[in-house]
């Protein structure tokens, strides 16, 4: 049963109710290092529903049990728990290159928006990074966090939210528009995604494997053998080839042994 006090507890923010900037900050970051972005373990066999999701029974999985998710299941829990503590949240969507790519969607992602002393703030914690890790500010200004920089960027009728480290280009983490959602608009991803499932089922060579963790001064992603490191702003890239490595790798992002 979703409960906002076991949770401000799980992410290790036990009694942090008030509904100011610097708690928002500190529920975000606590919650990225707390739980993990997870799509490398997720079950299928019962099928696969975004839009009536059973936020009861994910949010047992998925924060008490520390097991994460994906942002369909992340960012829709964070964002009933700012609602209950009483944040003006929204929901909005977004899309990233290749999930435009692949699906032509532009609700591909979930993230939030906060309403708060006349300003609005991108809140996201199901994304696997790398991304921000404090609530980023909706204006036109670069705003740096953690060794990197983040700018939003206008373009037609929608905004590019980009990312760049200390020695990198500036490259699109994914494309949003400020417009508040219905959870019934991911009904299109939803019967995309049963198909791809679907298609490839059985596929357990690694190639999709996903997960993310956040650490104090940035982040690591696992995406199929791809590991990426971001830590205060300087990326490294490896290629894992090892199976056991590999294996160990996932097993320690998902439980927070990774440093």
């Amino acid at each position: 049963m979703f409960d906002a006090d076991r949770y401000l507890e799980r992410i290790g923010c036990a009694g942090e109710t008030g509904v100011d900037i610097a708690t928002l900050r500190k529920l975000h970051k606590r919650h990225l290092m707390a739980i993990p972005y997870n799509g490398a373990t997720q079950d299928f066999s019962d099928g696969l529903s975004l839009v009536d999701l059973d936020e009861d029974a994910t949010f047992e999985t998925s924060i008490v049990q520390g097991r994460g998710g994906t942002c369909f299941q992340l960012n829709r829990l964070f964002h009933r728990l700012l609602t209950e503590l009483g944040y003006d949240a929204a929901l909005l969507a977004a899309s990233t290159a290749e999930g435009w790519e692949a699906s032509g969607i532009d609700v591909e992602h979930m993230l939030g928006r906060v309403a708060l002393d006349g300003e609005e703030w991108l809140v996201d914690v199901g994304y696997p990074g790398p991304s921000f890790v404090e609530p980023l500010l909706v204006s036109g200004t670069v705003q740096s966090q953690y060794g990197s920089q983040y700018r939003l960027v206008e373009r037609e009728s929608r905004i590019v939210l980009q990312r760049r480290g200390k020695v990198t280009r500036w490259s699109v983490v994914y494309t949003l528009t400020t417009k508040s959602r219905e959870l019934s608009d991911w009904k299109d991803i939803e019967d995309f995604l049963v198909r791809e499932i679907a298609a490839e089922a059985g596929a357990q060579d690694g190639r999709n494997i996903l997960c993310g963790r956040t650490f104090d001064n940035g982040q690591a992603v696992l995406k199929g053998r791809r590991h990426l490191t971001v830590r205060d702003g300087r990326e490294e890239i490896r290629t894992i080839t090892d199976d056991t490595e590999h294996e160990q790798l996932i097993s320690h992002m998902l439980s927070g042994e990774f440093k």
